[in-house]
């Protein structure tokens, strides 16, 4: 048997998933039966043999054969999380010069990604990354309530009466549809406080644009610092400033869990409404 070197790619395991598991959900065989396939010398990618084990593919762009002939593989969804830093914007349109979170994952797959929901050019945090189009739907419309928590850091000391007013909501315009609205009930926990300054952590379920910034202007306390910790049961944690993971298995469970396992009894009317 013809061992791969040690620096051989496919010993990378940031290139995406174990090629035996990619064999089984192709429908060629169970994982057991690939690891079989592998070992005896009938698996290629990218016309090299593959014969050891562990292996890491591709599927979305590397070719893969069993015995000469190509499988077809699904392509490969990818969950990105990422410490965006400030002055980073979040679209993949073009960004007239200022860098885009896109280009902070290196991903070794190529794959196109692109932000779930919004986080401003002038804030900071955990901001996720997909190319799975359903799940970001689920976290980013209205109607699952996905709730995101931010640590704000606004000017002035925020009084009891403030919280409670921004916790009830605010009324705010909103330009593009040239009308106004109440926002959504919210939770604040306040950390630190002084007379110049108010540190507080801050729940909203839905996602206007630059809706917390919006809100603590109205409240007469503009926003100094703001930087998004979580989003649903993702924690920004382990990441320094403009670095990037994937989620881990257990991660996208929860996750996935949050989004489908529930639907409000306000999303069901929004469904039945919508015919």
């Amino acid at each position: 048997m013809i061992e791969m070197p040690a620096d051989h790619p496919f010993n990378d395991a940031r290139r995406g998933e174990r090629l035996h598991k990619v064999l089984a959900e192709a429908g060629v065989a169970s994982r057991r039966a690939c690891e079989q396939l592998i070992t005896s010398g009938a698996v290629a990618v990218n016309a090299t043999p593959i014969t050891t084990m562990p292996a890491w593919v591709d599927p979305a762009r590397d070719r893969i054969t069993v015995n000469g002939k190509r499988i077809k593989t699904s392509p490969r969804h990818l969950y990105i999380i990422l410490f965006k830093p400030k002055g980073v914007i979040c679209t993949n349109a073009d960004s007239q010069g200022l860098p885009r979170a896109i280009d902070l994952v290196n991903h070794p797959s190529g794959a196109r990604l692109f932000a779930v929901g919004r986080l401003d050019v002038d804030s900071s945090g955990l901001l996720l990354l997909t190319n799975d189009g359903d799940l970001a739907n689920r976290i980013t419309h209205p109607r699952y309530h996905m709730p995101k928590v931010y640590e704000v850091t606004v000017k002035g000391s925020l009084d009891a009466e403030s919280v409670k007013k921004l916790e009830k909501g605010l009324f705010l315009h909103d330009r593009k549809e040239r009308h106004g609205s109440r926002t959504a009930r919210s939770r604040l926990k306040l950390i630190k406080r002084d007379r110049d300054r108010t540190r507080l952590l801050m729940e909203l379920r839905e996602g206007r644009n630059r809706q917390v910034r919006r809100m603590m202007v109205r409240a007469g306390h503009p926003v100094k610092k703001l930087r998004r910790i979580q989003l649903g049961p993702l924690r920004l944690k382990g990441l320094r400033v403009g670095e990037w993971r994937q989620l881990t298995a257990r991660e996208l469970a929860v996750l996935k869990r949050a989004a489908y396992g529930k639907v409000s009894a306000a999303g069901t009317r929004s469904r039945a409404a919508s015919g």
